[in-house]
């Protein structure tokens, strides 16, 4: 009975906050504010739920700008804005047909591009150790066919994220959203 007694005190100090106590920023706000360094490109991806809930993921962690490649949809669109809820007006963004030119151009500015696939000598995400002072974009792929090979190998390098199941394969959101937060954390420690 005291177990019972403590986990509803437990309980009852827990309260979900109203989300006029989030303290989200305007659009205004947001387009000013520093961002992350970090890019995303997605190479030919096919669900428009999928590029939807990237655009969400990316206004999170204030990411710098998504490259929608190839056959990858771009907005407006009623399938991306429904699990966008309005972050394709708040991220920055752009179509281009060849992934590997948004590639070339980035790694010409001096970004760090890496893709987030399974592959030889990839690094695993935890192991990554991203420097303050760089750019980074980081490429997912198609569902079916992950990251093109000709993107692969001109990438600066592969991250693979760990599986321990039996499918080796997440869903390219949730791969996204690992991955943001892992490289937002790291970046953000200092």
């Amino acid at each position: 009975m005291a177990f019972f007694k403590t986990h509803q005190q437990r309980i009852t100090r827990m309260r979900k906050l109203k989300n006029s106590e989030l303290a989200r920023l305007s659009l205004d706000e947001f387009k000013a504010t520093k961002k992350t360094p970090l890019i995303v490109i997605l190479d030919n991806i096919r669900s428009l739920n999928n590029v939807g809930s990237v655009f969400r993921t990316a206004d999170a962690f204030r990411i710098e700008h998504i490259y929608l490649c190839g056959i990858t949809a771009s907005p407006p669109h009623k399938d991306i804005q429904k699990t966008a809820l309005g972050s394709t007006e708040s991220v920055d963004w752009s179509h281009a047909e060849d992934t590997v030119g948004v590639v070339q151009d980035l790694k010409a500015k001096g970004i760090k591009v890496w893709a987030v696939e399974q592959a030889e000598k990839a690094t695993f995400l935890q192991h990554f150790k991203p420097k303050i002072d760089t750019t980074y974009a980081v490429v997912f792929g198609h569902e079916v066919k992950g990251v093109s090979q000709n993107v692969v190998s001109i990438c600066d390098g592969v991250l693979e994220i760990p599986q321990f199941g039996t499918k080796h394969s997440l869903n390219i959101s949730v791969s996204c959203g690992i991955v943001l937060w892992q490289l937002f954390s790291k970046l953000n420690q200092h």
